[in-house]
């Protein structure tokens, strides 16, 4: 190269550092997908050697390693699967950029799980299982340990898939097929059963109601008025108070039951007077924030950004609080079982466990949560600020008439269902604009029968792979759990 002139030796050199960048460029996309399962694994491996530390040198100490990193495999795959559903709607009406969701969700969900998650939880979850039935040590330990495992693929098949399921549900099955196959069928209490196979039913029915309302609400109250602006003045702060109120009941019937236990009653009064001074600090900022806004429906957006900010940050405290303790819940019960020796029907949840969830949760959060984000929060129907926030204030509500009801509801059912309803609303509504319309115009203007079927707003592929994947959640998690069950058992 010495040979060759300046100039040549210059392009010569530019030639071969172009070729070292393309190798490193194709480098690095070719492990780009590998670094986020590396992340995950590394993760689980650092679970598995602080349950090592704490555990390794007692009785049960491998079994209890092995539990811990199953239990946070779990907590990964809920934050990929479950936190969309608190975050989707505000990232879908671009209220909120994907980073900024993954950080507020991946705050709030900590901050719930550590703060203010259930320091108790039942080790036969939800009492589906009669506890004198596996009264034997080691049977409960693979029983749970089969039913840890086997939610966990679920749930990560259903992420895999793009189909947004109940956690809980996952565990309810996981927990129902290996007491199944430790000790029969007629180990089950098939009333309990029973009411969770209905709320498959009644949760995403009662979201969706509600959500289509409020979204009925708005449109004649506020966007189809003459004066917008004068009318979001007058309702906006309602419906903030109204949410106000909703996640002050809600938050104190189920995400403080750490701190204080209230009953039913007191949180719908905290929620009162939440709503009233929440309301009376909205009035002004609605009003300050509507000067010189146009009188059109695009304007209105800017009212609803801040509120479903908010209200994707509480549901998603809410949700570590209540669904974190359930999840783990199986390794908490290995961990009592492997420490104690006996089986009881309810334990303490080490503040370790809890880290684990709540960590797990943030990791799955930020490493495989955009995609069922994405799902819920633009490829099931289009949402704008105005929808989303009827999305979450439906899901509040929903919990808590539940809660009055005692009814078992899922909050993934719930939220899911509120899309689905405001998506059909929509259809409904715009068929209706579509057939007046139609009447107004010529014969040969019309759009035809077939134009109007294909103008769909709700995508019919993904409503019906997320239905089958709630139908077949709770039996899918028992079928792989009673397998997983008899093979633990057997090398055991």
């Amino acid at each position: 190269m010495s040979d060759l002139p300046p100039k040549a030796r210059w392009h010569a050199l530019d030639s071969d550092l172009h070729r070292i960048s393309r190798v490193e460029y194709a480098n690095a996309h070719v492990t780009r997908p590998l670094l986020a399962p590396g992340i995950a694994f590394a993760f689980i491996a650092l679970a598995g050697l602080a349950a090592a530390i704490l555990f390794g040198r007692a009785d049960g100490g491998l079994i209890v390693v092995a539990a811990a990193a199953f239990g946070a495999y779990m907590a990964i795959n809920i934050g990929a699967n479950d936190v969309a559903n608190n975050m989707g709607p505000a990232v879908g009406a671009k209220a909120l950029t994907m980073g900024g969701a993954i950080l507020i969700a991946a705050i709030a969900e900590s901050a719930g799980a550590l703060l203010a998650g259930g320091d108790v939880v039942s080790t036969i979850s939800k009492g589906i299982i009669d506890p004198a039935s596996v009264q034997n040590g080691n049977v409960f330990i693979w029983a749970m340990m089969a039913a840890l495992i086997s939610s966990a693929l679920w749930v990560n098949l259903a992420t895999w898939v793009g189909a947004p399921v109940s956690t809980t549900h996952s565990v309810v099955g996981g927990v129902m097929g290996a007491g199944i196959a430790a000790a029969g069928l007629g180990a089950v209490n098939w009333g309990t059963m029973s009411a969770i196979a209905a709320s498959w039913v009644i949760s995403p029915v009662l979201g969706g109601v509600i959500a289509a309302g409020f979204l009925a609400l708005i449109k004649h109250r506020i966007q189809y008025q003459d004066d917008k602006i004068a009318a979001a003045r007058r309702w906006v702060p309602i419906l903030v108070a109204v949410m106000a109120g909703a996640f002050a009941t809600y938050l104190s019937v189920k995400g403080l039951k750490r701190i204080v236990k209230i009953d039913l009653e007191f949180a719908l009064l905290i929620g009162l007077t939440s709503g009233g001074l929440v309301w009376a600090a909205t009035v002004p900022w609605v009003r300050r924030k509507s000067e010189g806004l146009e009188n059109r429906t695009r304007s209105l957006k800017t009212l609803f950004g801040l509120p479903l900010v908010i209200s994707a940050a509480f549901l998603s405290f809410a949700h570590g609080a209540n669904d974190v303790a359930n999840a783990v819940g199986p390794l908490a019960a290995i961990v009592h079982a492997a420490e104690f020796g006996d089986v009881a029907s309810k334990v303490s949840i080490p503040t370790w466990v809890m880290v684990i969830g709540a960590f797990g949760i943030s990791f799955g959060l930020f490493l495989f949560g955009p995609k069922l984000i994405r799902m819920v929060g633009s490829q099931i129907t289009k949402l704008n600020p105005m929808r989303a926030f009827c999305v979450a204030l439906s899901a509040a509500i929903t919990v808590i008439v539940a809660s009055w009801l005692g009814l078992p509801v899922s909050s993934t059912h719930i939220a899911v269902g509120a899309v689905f309803g405001v998506g059909f609303y929509r259809e409904w509504h715009a068929e209706r604009r579509w057939k007046y319309s139609n009447r107004q115009r010529p014969a040969d203007l019309r759009l035809a029968r077939e134009e109007r079927r294909r103008r769909k707003l709700v995508r019919r592929s993904h409503f019906m792979t997320i239905v089958a994947a709630w139908v077949i959640t709770v039996p899918a998690a028992a079928v792989m759990s009673a397998a997983i069950f008899w093979v633990l058992n057997a090398f055991g």
